[in-house]
């Protein structure tokens, strides 16, 4: 399609949505999605953002491009997806600086609705290294203050493919703390709804496990929609028992909140255009539609990867390809048998959290909270600190002393996910750690003068924590005093009996939850007189 063709659509398009109000949002009931006027809502939808690693993996640059802050970018794409009968896009990482406000309108316009990724390359929770911190925190949050403005977003991933094996299922636990943390804020802020989820990938091995985790001990912790990146339907051999849909449709019949394909479209027969997305219709089947709401296509542009339903050339002219003519196909034929809201009562509800096991490893206690506060008092407190000019390359190395000398000093920055253990300071960010656990050191060490030094990398400083931390330091204090000496997390974390080992643990971090709690109120208390 060259530019005179897209100019021509895009000219009808806005003058007729010039007339047409914001898009209602879009509310959760159960394990439906619905419009406010009570129609059952079902994502047709396409991931929209170059640069993206292929199949939901991970992007190999902390460069991106904001899909919602390039209006020519929006005014050439919007149509051509609308024209394929697409009322959803996944993002993967916007710009919350950015002005968003042409693209979002523009989507408003052609019924589109916006599902967006919480994180981006250089801020997102590492599954080799987990951490959820104020940083992360403060990056979360800041997408939701830009785009809860626009009606027309369902909600967000809290992350995408984060624990993808059985390796590195501890990284859940900070995945969870941050789906918690961002819906509690959500409603802290009186925001209207906005789901808050995960985007998992179909791993054989944790699937079951990863699913059951994320909606499992209460609502104010568990996801509001479960998104499964699913490419197991390759090619027009397959079918709805090859592709082992049939399989995915009974497990999820139990679950108690929305599921949909957050990814799909298998591009390992003939490639992009060898798809011919005959999963499509059995996604808006009646086999399917009353388990799965529906689906987002991987991906618009055609890229490396080659799984894009678009190709743009040198000149940015938008070319739609054969496997985006099937799509378009099967999604226009799509008439889903849906459920009025006001004859739905939900019935499912949450499971069990998953055991520690060989194949899963994250405890259902979760990280707390970040809270930046406390980090500032903490470290005001201290007498022995990085130095400023450290470079933070340097900071490994003073944490393996430290930690090696004696893993006590580092107790308030331990974040244990497999046994539900965390320190007071684990969420902060990596220098506060590193000055708290110096400090640790320079106090063990009866504050020699030499033992705050470390080769210029340290100083001492003059202690001016204000006495409104006086609570929360305390608290913090108390939490970590447990940690140091605690080996075990909650009684759902072990399957071993009434033992006396198993007790204890068990008894140790009862005490541990109830600091934090108390830690928690302090805190709160604390800082509204800072």
């Amino acid at each position: 399609m060259g530019r005179s063709a897209l100019a021509t659509t895009l000219v009808s398009f806005l003058l007729a949505g010039n007339a047409a109000a914001d898009l209602p949002p879009i509310i959760q009931s159960g394990t439906k999605f619905f419009y406010e006027n009570g129609t059952q809502f079902f994502m047709k939808g396409i991931a929209y953002q170059q640069d993206v690693a292929a199949a939901g993996g991970e992007s190999t640059s902390d460069t991106y491009l904001d899909p919602l802050a390039d209006e020519d970018a929006c005014s050439r794409d919007i149509p051509i997806m609308s024209a394929a009968g697409t009322n959803t896009i996944r993002t993967y990482a916007i710009d919350p600086t950015s002005d968003h406000s042409a693209c979002m309108k523009l989507l408003d316009e052609a019924g589109i609705y916006v599902v967006s990724d919480l994180s981006e390359p250089s801020t997102s929770i590492n599954r080799d290294d987990p951490e959820w911190t104020v940083e992360l925190f403060d990056r979360y949050k800041a997408v939701v203050d830009e785009l809860e403005q626009y009606s027309n977003v369902i909600g967000f991933f809290a992350g995408n493919e984060v624990s993808n094996n059985a390796s590195n299922t501890g990284a859940s636990a900070f995945v969870k703390a941050a789906v918690r943390d961002t819906k509690a804020y959500i409603s802290d802020q009186g925001y209207r709804w906005m789901g808050v989820g995960y985007a998992a990938n179909d791993d054989d091995e944790i699937r079951e496990y990863i699913s059951e985790y994320f909606n499992c001990n209460g609502e104010d912790e568990s996801i509001d929609f479960w998104g499964y990146n699913i490419y197991s339907w390759c090619g027009s051999d397959s079918s709805f028992e090859i592709s082992g849909y049939d399989k995915q449709v009974e497990f999820f019949s139990n679950y108690s909140v929305p599921v949909f394909f957050a990814e799909y479209g298998c591009n390992t027969v003939d490639g992009a255009d060898g798809r011919v997305f005959d999963e499509t219709e059995a996604l808006y089947s009646d086999e399917m539609t009353d388990v799965f709401s529906g689906g987002i296509v991987y991906m618009y542009f055609e890229e490396t990867n080659d799984y894009g339903l678009v190709s743009i050339d040198s000149s940015g002219d938008a070319s739609t390809m054969t496997n985006y003519k099937y799509l378009k196909s099967s999604v226009l034929a799509a008439d889903p048998s849906s459920t009025a809201s006001s004859a739905y009562t939900p019935t499912n509800t949450q499971g069990a959290c998953p055991s520690i096991q060989e194949n899963w490893a994250a405890n259902s206690i979760l990280p707390p909270t970040p809270n930046s506060a406390l980090c500032e008092c903490m470290l005001a407190s201290l007498s022995c600190t990085v130095t400023d000019s450290t470079n933070s390359t340097e900071y490994g190395d003073l944490f393996d002393f430290v930690c090696g000398e004696d893993e006590s000093y580092c107790a308030g920055i331990k974040a244990d996910s497999e046994n539900g253990v965390y320190g007071a300071y684990s969420m902060c960010n990596a220098k506060h750690q590193l000055a708290y656990v110096l400090d640790q050191y320079y106090q063990a060490q009866g504050s020699s003068s030499d033992s705050c030094d470390f080769d210029g990398l340290a100083e001492v400083q003059s202690a001016s924590a204000a006495s409104s931390c006086d609570a929360s330091l305390s608290s913090a204090a108390s939490v970590n005093s447990v940690v140091a000496t605690a080996t075990a997390g909650s009684e759902s974390s072990t399957s071993g009996g009434d033992d006396d080992e198993s007790t204890a643990s068990r008894l140790g971090f009862s005490i541990l939850g109830g600091i934090y709690i108390s830690a928690a109120m302090a805190v709160g208390a604390g800082m509204i007189l800072l």
